[in-house]
């Protein structure tokens, strides 16, 4: 028997999707279960579905984003984003992070320490030496609240989620708010705000990892990336920033123009670990506060192509490096090193404890705000 809400999301009439996806005649926006999480909690699936055709899954499980269906030159439907096929999937395998929104600080901080206020914070250290993406239980392991949301032109969901202060030793209760919308454009768009009840840091995005040629159909390293980006963050062997700023002019790093991704990650370069690839910060040819082109990747053998547009001042490239076949994703498909990557918008990594970076600290009183699109089209 449907619940009430289930009912509710259906009364529209959802595009049938059978190993691809057809024109839809308006936007829509369904719910189903995606199994249960640790403690037994029930999570939900919400299909996004926009008049083109165009689809994206996303669970309360972490925010994450689990699925986009995208037509290639040729009007057929694929998915390209990688993932499992329930939420198991994603509790089983949390380390590559697929989709999740996270926080509360995403990337890395050295030594999982940082001083506010004059005071000194230990947090989970849980990548090495190092913090990472909001330590053992981040936001990518939470439920949260889930409103479907209709819109002019498209469909959303709106995902709420209370972090109390102290969660993961991190100070202040913190209020989240992160909002997709599947416009009629074929744009994701990923609204976030966040409040704290104490001066805490904060740094969210999406970790979504895209094959434009579909998830699990071979590697990435044919696909071109465009980095609006002069400069990055060099780190050093445990992928924590050394501070100084650099150029990406005659370097591996000098994506300024479309270059396939796999063309320099080879070259013997220390910063590329010898050919492990791409895991670094890109410092955003931004004026300010304003949102701009960051990223423009596309696949020459599907004609898909991917446009990242964000008022963040960093974008991280991750080539997928520590794939390595031991799990499968969707429908049973391998994924193996470099099958796809990540573009995540955000602050740059460490930054609590670099003053010179843009700074991730929020006040009571202040609201952390910024928006990401991911434009899918073809060519």
């Amino acid at each position: 028997m449907k619940t009430v809400a289930q009912s509710f999301y259906s009364l529209a009439l959802v595009a049938a999707l059978a190993g691809g996806a057809c024109a839809a005649s308006r936007d829509t926006i369904t719910q189903k279960s995606f199994g249960t999480a640790p403690g037994g909690k029930a999570v939900s699936l919400y299909t996004l579905t926009n008049k083109n055709g165009v689809q994206v899954t996303i669970t309360n499980y972490g925010g994450i984003l689990t699925s986009v269906k995208t037509p290639d030159r040729r009007g057929n439907f694929g998915d390209i984003a990688l993932g499992f096929d329930s939420v198991s999937g994603y509790v089983k395998n949390p380390g590559p992070y697929f989709g999740a929104l996270v926080g509360r600080y995403a990337n890395r901080i050295a030594k999982g320490r940082f001083t506010l206020d004059g005071k000194t914070y230990q947090l989970a250290v849980n990548n090495g030496v190092n913090h990472l993406h909001g330590g053992k239980i981040g936001f990518d392991k939470k439920i949260w609240t889930a409103k479907p949301l209709h819109r002019a032109g498209g469909v959303g969901l709106a995902l709420t989620l209370v972090s109390p202060d102290g969660d993961e030793n991190f100070p202040g209760a913190l209020t989240v708010k992160a909002v997709y919308t599947l416009s009629d454009d074929n744009a994701l768009k990923i609204d976030y705000t966040a409040t704290t009840s104490k001066d805490t840091i904060v740094n969210l995005t999406n970790h979504s990892y895209w094959n434009l040629n579909g998830a699990g159909n071979g590697d990435i390293l044919g696909q071109t990336m465009m980095l609006n980006a002069d400069r990055y963050t060099p780190i050093d062997k445990t992928s924590i920033p050394l501070g100084p700023l650099a150029r990406v002019a005659g370097t591996p790093f000098d994506f300024r123009k479309a270059t396939p991704i796999g063309a320099r990650i080879d070259k013997d370069n220390q910063q590329l670990k010898n050919g492990a690839g791409y895991d670094h910060n890109f410092v955003l040819n931004q004026p300010g506060h304003q949102m701009i082109l960051a990223a423009r990747a596309y696949s020459p053998q599907s004609g898909r192509v991917l446009s990242v547009f964000t008022d963040q001042p960093g974008i991280q490239l991750y080539t997928g490096n520590f794939l390595d076949g031991t799990f499968s994703g969707k429908g049973g498909k391998v994924y193996k090193k470099h099958y796809g990557f990540a573009l995540e918008t955000q602050h740059y990594p460490d930054s609590p404890n670099q003053p010179k970076y843009p700074t991730t600290k929020l006040k009571p009183g202040q609201v952390y705000r910024y928006t990401t699109i991911f434009k899918f089209s073809t060519r």
